[in-house]
């Protein structure tokens, strides 16, 4: 995760914006082909053919294999505070902290449902009933779970996050499987007529941008960097705020069931019953 990554990945970014910026139709003419590939009477007839359906759930199911054991040892730690991490605590932290930021918060909060791009398959060139908008125009007929950015794209090229935390050995190959696992998914995304071009190339670049910035963050930069203990302190201080909120919550939900003639929040059997931590 160098400067030369990085580098690639802005211009690469600053290309496509300036590109499909000044020349929206673009976007249009690289979709056009696989509308007019029909099955049946299915335009963007690659979107229900078996084994390009089967590639995507397969490429989905990835990062989701990766990810749960991570989830598991944040859980084992919010459980066992004191225990050391059952794996690294930078890479816990680098792992979900990645997922969340990139595929969760960036993607799928902050764009997909307030960037109201339309759909390849739902503007009117291609038979739908919504108007195109070049990637750079928010305003659309979309109401939600809209074009910019790709979601599937952004979770396919999240594994680069667990490649670049392998050995040198294993990280080279790593991390070409996980570039060509998100190629492989901005292309059958573009083929379906789910994404326009620009959406999968943003999403890839978006994602790797907060992969690089949350790597220097932990890994690199001397004023930022976590050692593994001062990783583990800092997931003990998150379990020790998480056990807290749900001891609060607990608590309230105890006081509103027991109610004023009932058993009161301290007492021991609420506890048992709310099982507050």
């Amino acid at each position: 995760m160098g400067r030369t990554g990085l580098y690639i990945a802005l211009g690469i970014g600053l290309v496509t914006g300036l590109v499909f910026g000044i020349f929206p139709e673009l976007d249009l003419t690289i979709s056009r082909p696989f509308y007019d590939y029909m099955i049946g009477s299915n335009h963007f007839g690659w979107r229900i053919y078996p084994p390009l359906m089967i590639a995507r759930d397969a490429g989905l199911w990835v990062g989701t294999l990766i990810i749960i054991p991570v989830l598991l040892a944040l859980l084992y730690k919010l459980v066992f505070p004191r225990r050391r991490s059952l794996l690294s605590g930078r890479a816990v932290l680098f792992l979900t902290a990645t997922m969340a930021l990139g595929p969760g918060l960036l993607v799928n909060v902050a764009l997909k449902d307030y960037w109201h791009r339309p759909r390849p398959i739902d503007v009117v060139q291609f038979g739908g009933n919504e108007h195109f908008r070049a990637w750079w125009d928010p305003r659309g007929d979309c109401p939600n779970n809209c074009a910019f950015v790709s979601g599937d794209v952004s979770g396919a090229f999240w594994t680069i996050a667990p490649a670049v935390l392998l050995p040198p050995p294993w990280r080279a190959v790593a991390v070409t499987g996980a570039l060509a696992l998100g190629t492989g998914m901005a292309v059958v995304r573009v083929m379906a007529g789910g994404h326009a071009a620009s959406d999968v190339i943003f999403a890839g670049v978006f994602t790797f941008l907060v992969i690089w910035l949350v790597y220097a963050l932990i890994y690199r930069w001397p004023s930022t960097r976590l050692s593994e203990e001062a990783s583990e302190r800092r997931l003990e201080r998150f379990s020790a705020r998480f056990r807290r909120m749900a001891g609060w919550f607990g608590w309230r939900v105890a006081s509103e069931i027991a109610g004023p003639d009932g058993d009161q929040p301290g007492d021991p059997k609420v506890k048992r019953r709310f099982g507050w931590w």
